[in-house]
């Protein structure tokens, strides 16, 4: 999606209309809360939800623009704000329909997805081994508020087609 939708464009109708940032905290790029907006409306999520998905899923946070590691990360009140802009300008079901057009005409197509929760595999965290290293692939993740060393397996499956992809530490692979 990063590579087809034609995100300069999308963001030069919403820009007329976006907060200027002239006091208080500097507003969100406009390319961030839209690229937010969009992941809301695929994975049909509330703004709260969203919110958590952001400091969960490393591939949203990396769709969305937002540095890895990044601690601002848009709250559920700015995604809110910025989706009642969107509909007040009648901008949020245009964008939407510009986008879905424009797969269209690429062959293409966006169906609504679900994440279910992250499940964490477990790895021992000691180097106390033949090799004297930790698995390069597994790394510390937090949950909560509890941290684990292991990897992050997010997994969704599409309701209509039966078929499932799964995420791995940010890297999706089909599953069947």
């Amino acid at each position: 999606m990063i590579a087809v939708v034609p995100w300069d464009a999308l963001v030069a109708r919403i820009v007329p209309f976006a907060p200027a940032g002239a006091t208080g905290r500097l507003p969100y790029p406009v390319l961030v809360l839209l690229r937010v907006h969009f992941l809301q409306q695929w994975f049909a999520l509330a703004d709260e939800a969203v919110e958590e998905a952001l400091h969960d899923i490393p591939v949203y946070r990396a769709f969305a623009g937002i540095d890895p590691g990044a601690t601002g990360i848009p709250d559920a009140t700015t995604i809110l704000r910025f989706r009642h802009l969107l509909e007040r300008h009648d901008l949020a079901s245009a964008l939407l329909d510009t986008v879905n057009a424009l797969l269209e005409a690429r062959g293409l197509m966006v169906r609504r997805g679900t994440l279910v929760d992250a499940t964490i595999a477990r790895a021992p965290s000691s180097t106390k081994n033949q090799t004297g290293t930790r698995d390069p692939q597994m790394h510390q993740s937090r949950k909560g508020n509890q941290w684990f060393f292991g990897m992050k397996a997010h997994i969704g499956v599409d309701a209509d087609s039966g078929q499932g992809a799964r995420s791995r530490g940010g890297r999706f692979a089909a599953a069947r």
